[in-house]
This record gives structure tokens, sequence and C-alpha cells, in this order.
């Protein structure tokens, strides 16, 4: 799952003037013990059917237990971007949803395994299914404490929760949560203090519920106090959360830090370290910087830091294969009304060169389309990007989504053959000989190189008469424009590797928040059809569907890269290497596990 990578050797320190003056260095300067490395396994795979199985026992996350008389020291963390600190399920947005439950702040239900594909119980003790795939009964772990001396967890917080989660208007599987957990046909009752159960009205498949399910990632549904929301309201819930993870939030400051404490005696794992503190430092050469200097421990690190890293006396980095996958979209090919309205998205405009007049693939104008984004497509040189900005740490992937163990159903001819002269001619063919304007703008979510990979394709895209206006934002500053369908343009996002491809699909359908900036009937269809499947054959049968019409027509997935990821571990800190959680790989998580030295 995660091995070492190298040790590092020599000391280089020197005086750096840096913003990070006040962060205090933790732990102790002790050699480490040098760690043999676990077998490597496999990216996960996808789970099974609904209807063969319930979900496994009360199994938790394995954890260690470590000689200690209490957390001590501080731990501190150099991320991209924090932005303010939200902790409502209502009103929370990324990147502050996924680096909640990484830290975690907030725990769900579930929890991925440490090694392949598993999404175990968590604040679940377990969940049984019925046979059809529509009701699952969640039994409800006992004697778990809120922070903040809010008390004890019960059903009523997590069917509160829940809903929560189905009224956000940001959280990006706000209408999978409400077509499953509070469907107009179905049913959710708490039938005693520690029993949610859930009718979905209509059978469901496992996948897009054991999403929201499973953290660490940015589209779980995590637990809040429905108490502390009674007594003090949305905006103190939002800002100072009394959730359930071992890291409890106590102060922050947008745009510069996060400050969480230890829980101790956490019903799962209490952190060595007393407190954490996630710094925001947009800069990577100030990241190095920190990390040199002793004030940071770890970071979200570019890879071409890599030799920064090793320079660093008693410093090790870790390898996570398969940690994300990176994908091309094309907004304003919204075919469909705007949700409960006879108006289009305010984002779909067909002299947009790479969109069509019309939705019938039949025609003239959506074949034109289609070159143009094949054009878009094949002018980009993937295997270049992974081994100069990569260095090699990763692989070409043809469909968003599909990164990781589905990458082996692709039908042979799919592939982006990297050709600049086909893509100038496609151009031509569709009506642009001498290119168009377009703006591309990175989705900044913590993947190595995202910026400097995304500067590379405007660079193709340049060499073949497209005049690219590069958009350099922060995600909390992209966002609202991708949920409010108001961006035109291109953006490269990094995901996830999925249990299923089904997975991501909510974010290309008519009714989710957060969109991706394509919709089409197609679309709407196959992916109901993914959605209702049960049974393996069924869903795998619906997704290679959507797999070969979207390569097809360059429509909604086009794929870039699976990369892996390298994060650095400071001298003052023991390795976690067997405590990282699957499911995201984009941010460092497991932190709960980390040790000084």
């Amino acid at each position: 799952m995660n091995h070492w990578l190298k040790h590092p050797k020599t000391l280089i320190l020197g005086p750096l003037a840096l913003l990070l003056a006040a962060i205090v260095a933790c732990g102790s300067s002790a050699t480490a013990t040098p760690v043999s490395a676990p077998p490597a396994t496999t990216a996960p795979t996808e789970v099974p059917a609904a209807g063969s199985t319930t979900a496994p026992g009360a199994t938790v996350a394995p954890t260690e237990a470590p000689a200690m008389t209490g957390p001590s020291g501080t731990l501190s963390v150099g991320q991209k971007e924090l932005g303010p600190y939200f902790g409502s399920p209502k009103l929370a947005g990324n990147p502050q949803i996924f680096l909640n439950n990484a830290a975690p702040i907030t725990e769900t239900l579930g929890i991925h395994a440490f090694e392949g594909d598993a999404v175990l119980p968590m604040l679940a003790e377990s969940w049984d299914i019925s046979p059809d795939g529509q009701v699952w009964t969640y039994n409800i772990r006992k004697g778990v404490q809120f922070h903040k001396g809010f008390g004890e967890m019960t059903a009523e917080d997590v069917a509160f929760s829940f809903n929560q989660v189905a009224n956000s208007e940001k959280h990006a599987r706000a209408s999978v949560a409400n077509e499953i957990f509070f469907a107009e046909t179905g049913s959710q009752t708490v039938t005693d203090e520690y029993t949610w159960v859930v009718d979905s009205g209509v059978p469901f498949s496992d996948v897009p519920i054991l999403e929201l399910l499973g953290t660490p990632r940015s589209v779980s549904a995590w637990i809040i106090s429905k108490k502390q929301y009674e007594k003090e309201g949305e905006e103190e819930v939002n800002r100072n959360t009394a959730a359930t993870g071992p890291w409890s939030i106590v102060e922050w400051k947008t745009g510069e830090f996060w400050t969480l404490e230890a829980v101790e005696d956490h019903w799962r794992q209490t952190p060595n370290f007393a407190e954490m503190i996630q710094w925001e430092i947009p800069e990577e050469s100030a990241r190095v910087a920190g990390f040199k200097t002793g004030q940071l421990d770890t970071f979200v690190m570019a890879l071409d830091s890599i030799s920064e890293v090793e320079s660093v006396d008693g410093a090790m980095l870790m390898q996570v294969p398969n940690a994300a996958q990176s994908g091309l979209n094309f907004y304003g090919a919204t075919h469909l009304n705007a949700k409960d309205s006879d108006e289009p998205w305010p984002n779909y405009d067909p002299e947009l060169p790479w969109v069509s007049a019309s939705a019938d693939e039949s025609t003239e104008d959506w074949q034109n389309a289609v070159k143009v984004r094949r054009a878009l497509s094949i002018a980009i040189d993937r295997q270049t990007i992974i081994d100069e900005l990569l260095l090699g740490f990763g692989h070409t992937n043809v469909l968003q989504g599909w990164g990781g163990p589905h990458e082996a159903r692709y039908e042979d001819d799919m592939i982006w053959d990297y050709d600049p002269d086909a893509a100038k001619a496609l151009l031509a063919e569709a009506g642009y000989p001498d290119g168009f304007d377009i703006t591309l703008t990175p989705a900044i979510r913590g993947a190595p190189s995202e910026v400097e990979a995304r500067e590379a394709i405007a660079q193709y895209w340049d060499d073949i008469g497209i005049n690219v206006h590069f958009q350099n934002l922060p995600y909390g500053t992209l966002r609202p424009t991708l949920v409010a369908r108001t961006y035109q343009g291109a953006t490269c996002h990094s995901v996830s590797i999925r249990l299923a491809p089904t997975q991501g699909y909510a974010s290309f359908t008519n009714a989710s928040p957060f969109s991706y900036g394509a919709e089409h009937q197609f679309l709407e269809d196959n992916i109901a059809a993914t959605k209702s499947s049960i049974l393996n054959p069924d869903r795998v049968a619906a997704e290679d569907a959507l797999a070969r019409w979207n390569y097809d027509n360059v429509f909604a997935m086009t794929g870039l890269y699976v990369n892996d990821n390298i994060w650095p571990v400071g001298p003052n800190i023991q390795p976690w290497d067997g405590f990282i959680k699957q499911g995201d790989l984009r941010q460092i998580n497991g932190f709960e596990y980390i040790k000084p030295r």
C-alpha cells in the first residue's frame, strides 16, 4: 500500500526568512530506527454487490498501544490551502470537507481500510442490507463521545447529520444523500438510540452509499452533535464543531492556520501529540523551507521537492502508490436546462468551440465540437508530463474516474496518442484553423505538481494555436463558479481512486450541486442505471456503456494520468507506514497515529 522510497542523507540548513517563524518545532531529534518495507498492495478494487452480502462485522481499523502517559508536543503540518474552518455538513465545501476527515476532526459511519478496498465500520458497529439492496440497517456504536462536552452520539445525531448533507448547497453528494436516505418513496427511521433504518424506496447500488459512509474522502457524510446545533445554532456548529474525531478544532484564522487539540481517551485512537497546527502555505518553496528548518514536520509536497527533503538529516519519504487520478474537464456543454427551470444553465454557450448547439450526436455541430475536444486531448503529451513533472511517479489514463483497477476494462482502441499535427488538422476541419481562446484553471486540491502539469497543458495547447488564458486560483474561489454553472473554459481536477467508476458519476448529473461542466441525457439515463444496479454485472455494463460514449465523444470524463504520492517525514516524527487510510490519498492522513521520535 505504502512503503519507503529512500532515506535522505546530508544536512543543508541556513538562515531563511519565513512567514512561519512562529511555528514551534515538535518532538525530539533522535535518529530514526530504519523500518523495513511492508509488501506492496494493489489499489482499491470493486466492492461486493449490496444484495449479495452484509458488511463486515464490528471491525475497527487497528490501533497501536503506545507506551505513553498522554499526548504531548505539537505536530506541525504545511498545507497548500485551508481557507476558513467549516465543520457543518450543510455549509462546508472543499477543501474543508476533506481536511476535516483527513485530520480527522470529524468521523463517519465507515472508514477505508489501511490496505485493500474495504469500507469498514467506524461510528457504525455494523450494517445489514436487505437482499434487494433497498433497506440498510445501521447499528450505531455505543459510548462514542462528542467534543466539547455534548455527550454521547446516538442514532438521532446520525439521522440529523445525513439530513444536513442532503440539504447542502455545497456538498458534492447532496443530491445522492437526498435520493438514497430521504427518498420520497422511502423512509428513514430511528428505531432506538443505536439503530437507524433507511429504506431508499427503490433498490440502490452499494457504491454511492459506501462513498458517503467511508472516510477519508471529500464526499463523505460526517456526524455532528444535534444537541449542539439546537443549543448553539448553525453558525457555532460550523465554526466550533462538536464532532467525534481524535482531534478537536480549537482556533483558526482564514488563510493562516487551524489549531487542533488531541482528544484524550478517544474511543478509537488517542493522538500521540497534544496539538496539531495546520498552516496554510500556498508557496511550495516556503513549505520546503519550513520543513528544512524544522518548523514543519510534514507537508503537502511537489515531487520536484524530493531532493530538498533528501537533504535534511534524518528525514524520510513515504511513497503511496495510485494516490490520485487527474482529468480534463470542458465547461459549458450543459445540454440540459438548469434544475427546476426552463432556462439553460448560465455557462451553456454554443458559441464556445468545444460546445455544440445541438445535443444530437448525428449533427455536424455536435461532430465539430467533438473534433475540438479531441484535438485538445491529443495535443497533450501525457507521458512527458509524467516523466518530467511527476518524475515517473505515475502512468497515463484515458478516462477520469477510471484510474486504478478499473483501467483493465478499457477497450483496446481507448488511448490518447500524443499527436499535435492531427490535433491541428482536427481544429481546421472543425472550422478553427487559427485556433481560439480558452480559459484553463487548475483545481488546486493537494495533488503533486498539479499547477505545473496544468501549465504544461497550456503550453501544449499554445503549440497548436490555442490562445490559453491560464488562471491560477485557490480552489475555494474556483469551486463556487463550478457549483453555480457559471464557469466557461477547462479545468484539470485531481480526484481519488474510486471504489467503482459509479462513485464519481454523480457530479455529471443535472441534480448535483457540484458540476464538471457537462450534462447530457445519455449521462442522465446511464448514470441512473449504475446507481440502481444492485448486481455487479448490471452496474459494470452501465459503466462500460458510459466509458465508450464518453471516449467516443470526448465529452465529460477525459483522463490525464494516475499519480503516486510522496509524503515527507521530518526528523522529529516517526513514519506511520501501515497506518495510512485508503480512500483519498491526495492529502496526508493518519495524523492520529504519528509518534514523535
